[in-house]
């Protein structure tokens, strides 16, 4: 799946149903984080969260006080590199300025990469082309 480059924040949550409307609550996280503002208009857009059976007894997981990171190991992206790490690895930026170091990228360079390594506040991509 393709991301675009103006996605602001990515996060899980359910869809509830209020008298005649239906809600999807945006987490406090993503307003301090300053990714968006309170009061402002947004397109949004819904994926599936993949689950094979929706009747699931199992309890929906516990969100982080943490925001999670915008990369998914085995995600192809297609990024900038912005600068050089100190070990001369590329260091490309994405949502909220998290960063993913591509080893073997070129300040400038605009590289197709698949996330090897994904940790909590970087990940690691691997150039494809």
């Amino acid at each position: 799946m393709e991301i675009s480059d103006k996605l602001l924040c990515l996060f899980s949550a359910e869809v509830e149903e209020t008298e005649d409307r239906f809600v999807v609550e945006v987490p406090r996280r993503e307003i301090d984080t300053g990714s968006i503002e309170a009061g402002d208009t947004y397109r949004v857009a819904l994926i599936s969260g993949g689950r094979e059976d929706s009747t699931s007894s199992s309890a929906p997981e516990t969100p982080s006080d943490e925001p999670q990171p915008p990369v998914e190991e085995g995600e192809i992206r297609y990024v900038e590199i912005e600068d050089l790490g100190k070990q001369g690895d590329g260091i490309a930026r994405v949502e909220r300025g998290y960063v993913i170091i591509v080893p073997g990228g070129e300040v400038g360079e605009r590289v197709k990469v698949e996330i090897s390594e994904v940790k909590s506040n970087f990940a690691v991509g691997e150039i494809l082309e």
